[in-house]
């Protein structure tokens, strides 16, 4: 057998730690993945993985063997993006994570755009508002709103993403103006489950920064669901402007708490560290960079 093509094969299960989401990286069958490590096997004479019901580790030899091709592997791809960079028309497939409102409203039309413009590039988008493991869902590319954790990956900054603390005319009508973040406890708010800064809202003022910790009847991981929610008078949200904005405009929805300034979050394009960026997606982010400042800012 061709003992390098299952290098990616062994990568994969490695790095993936199951033979399942190994054949799910690589659009292939967990069968199919199964065999090929087992050719591999036996065309290497040694046994690379401890196999049990439960459990996927490596052998002595296997941890040897996954060091070096794993180096290998990486040169590889590295040699494939420094080459890439030289053509004068990109191409290739290009796998985008994003939140499901932030790509639905603004990435969605940027993309159809682009893609008449490289006709050669394909695009996978998943959308999806929880943060998944770029190198586990191989994504090439991920937009990430907000605090962003700690990691070995690459971020730049694509434009600002202000925030405001809204409600209805109906909801205020019923239950009263806070005139302070304090006054927030008397309230019902509204909470997105995965919101990157922390379970609390945090204010600005002259005199430092006042936590609150929200409490409602509604907390939902999707921003439009919240929306949704303001413009039906169930309570008060922390909202993105780039969501909001247009209820704002009309007085659907009212800003609250103005003279308290929220804290200032980002919307940022993530990729894996690597000596060359493939020109797929530098392309793409410096696509989309100009767009987005224009959008978000208007």
């Amino acid at each position: 057998m061709n003992v390098f093509s299952a290098i990616p094969v062994f990568v994969a299960i490695v790095e993936t730690g199951s033979f399942s989401k190994a054949a799910e990286r690589l659009n292939s069958s967990k069968s199919a993945v199964s065999k090929r490590i087992t050719q591999l096997e036996t065309a290497l004479g040694i046994r690379l993985l401890h196999r049990t019901t439960r459990s996927l580790s490596l052998t002595q030899a296997g941890q040897i063997y996954f060091d070096s091709v794993n180096e290998a592997l990486t040169l590889a791809n590295n040699a494939r993006d420094a080459i890439n960079q030289h053509q004068i028309e990109i191409q290739g497939h290009l796998r985008i994570n994003a939140p499901m409102a932030f790509g639905r409203l603004h990435l969605a039309p940027l993309i159809s755009t682009f893609l008449k413009k490289h006709s050669k590039v394909s695009i996978e988008m998943i959308m999806d508002d929880k943060v998944l493991d770029m190198i586990e869902h191989r994504f090439d590319l991920a937009i990430r709103i907000g605090k962003l954790p700690d990691s070995s990956l690459i971020a730049r900054k694509l434009a600002p993403c202000d925030s405001v603390l809204c409600a209805s005319p109906d909801y205020l009508q019923q239950h009263g103006i806070p005139d302070s973040p304090q006054a927030l406890k008397a309230h019902n708010c509204l909470v997105y489950s995965y919101f990157q800064a922390g379970s609390e809202w945090q204010f600005n003022s002259n005199k430092g920064v006042i936590s609150v910790q929200p409490k409602g009847n509604y907390r939902v991981n999707n921003s439009e669901a919240l929306y949704q929610a303001l413009l039906d008078g169930l309570g008060i949200c922390q909202m993105p402007i780039f969501i909001v904005n247009d209820a704002l405009k009309t007085g659907k929805l009212v800003p609250l708490l103005t003279e308290y300034s929220l804290p200032k979050h980002a919307i940022y394009a993530v990729f894996s560290a690597r000596k060359h960026l493939p020109t797929k997606v530098s392309t793409f982010i410096d696509y989309l960079q100009p767009h987005l400042y224009r959008i978000i800012n208007k």
